[in-house]
């Protein structure tokens, strides 16, 4: 049988670049070499795309930029359905069977590496150009699940020449502490955790780095948890994880370091509560049209309210990772869900 051709894409033009390296790694290395052959497909910052014929090692350790590096891009054309190589003076057309981007934030995980593929008339592995366009959306995403009695945060859309006493007064309404957070970024970063009006108009400024949208958004007293979901119809859960934190919330630092923090799977609630979150889960999962796999992030009141917090279309997928934990929690190991995440970008 001939090998499915899968070109995984790696790096980005995100500040979430380096986090990219680490998930792509442990992508490549559980592909099924009896059924998949791995076309290496890496993006800069800058955003120049590159086809890499290197060792996978040199990935995670961002070594991979050099002399096995070829120039390429995409072919929109459907007929095509290749990749183009320009070595040697001329170009190589590399046949592509099933593109699985392992991108995370703008660029990569917000439908537009997905659009390409799309366009080419190539599979994609996990989320399509809508549903990843609308789960990078932070505000969008809540006013679309809002309706089915799903509790979201109360929140605020700013723009660039926003109103500072509207700002203001909005803040006051919902009460301090509050969140100010990009609409559209990824791995916390740009988000603020802000205690007193003076913090205020700064977080926003700096949210502003990262989105030309932001948005001000209730804090919600409990903890955190996220259910993993894998499937198109018919959908599977992990084990739902909890996050236990010291202090703050849990930033970029925390979530790569577990710093002061550490993560319960499964979280330490009873069935009940943890089978409601699995079916909200699912729930909003639908909403979204999401497909592949994703984690959906909300949070446990202290009265035991379920409130939607975000998706991540394509988590942190290390083995280590929170995704690959709670599947291995509910019995489903990392190579296995990979394959099973190859297999379900080729059904209707």
């Amino acid at each position: 049988m001939e090998k499915i051709k899968t070109a995984v894409i790696f790096g980005g033009h995100s500040s979430e670049y380096g986090i990219s390296l680490q998930s792509a790694t442990s992508v490549i290395n559980a592909l099924d070499r009896r059924y998949v052959e791995p076309l290496l497909i890496g993006i800069t910052e800058k955003g120049d795309w590159f086809l890499y014929k290197g060792d996978t090692s040199r990935i995670i350790e961002d070594r991979w930029q050099g002399e096995d590096c070829v120039p390429a891009m995409m072919s929109p054309n459907r007929s095509d359905r290749c990749l183009l190589a320009f070595e040697n003076g001329g170009i190589t057309r590399i046949r592509i069977d099933l593109a699985f981007p392992v991108l995370h934030g703008r660029n990569g995980e917000d439908g537009t590496v997905q659009g390409v593929f799309e366009l080419a008339g190539i599979p994609v592995a996990g989320c399509g150009v809508l549903s990843s366009a609308l789960c990078m959306d932070k505000d969008r995403a809540h006013r679309l699940v809002a309706p089915s009695g799903i509790r979201v945060p109360k929140g605020k859309v700013i723009n660039i020449g926003y109103s500072e006493s509207d700002v203001r007064e909005f803040a006051r309404g919902i009460g301090y502490p509050l969140y100010v957070k990009p609409v559209k970024a990824g791995s916390s970063y740009g988000i603020s955790k802000v205690g007193a009006e003076d913090e205020l108009i700064p977080a926003v400024d700096a949210a502003f780095g990262y989105d030309n949208e932001v948005i001000i958004e209730e804090n919600i007293d409990g903890f955190e948890v996220g259910c993993a979901v894998l499937g198109n119809s018919e959908l599977i859960t992990g084990e739902v994880d909890e996050i236990e934190l010291s202090h703050g919330f849990f930033d970029f630092t925390e979530k790569y370091t577990l710093k002061t923090s550490a993560i319960h799977v499964p979280a330490r609630i009873d069935k009940s509560k943890s089978d409601e979150i699995k079916e909200k889960a699912k729930e909003i999962y639908r909403i979204l049209g999401c497909r592949g796999f994703a984690r959906v992030d909300m949070f446990v009141k202290e009265d035991g309210e379920v409130v939607f917090n975000e998706v991540n279309t394509i988590p942190g997928f290390t083995e280590h990772s929170r995704y690959p934990g709670m599947m291995k929690a509910a019995g489903h190991s990392f190579t296995e869900i990979v394959g099973r995440i190859v297999n379900l970008a080729f059904e209707k």
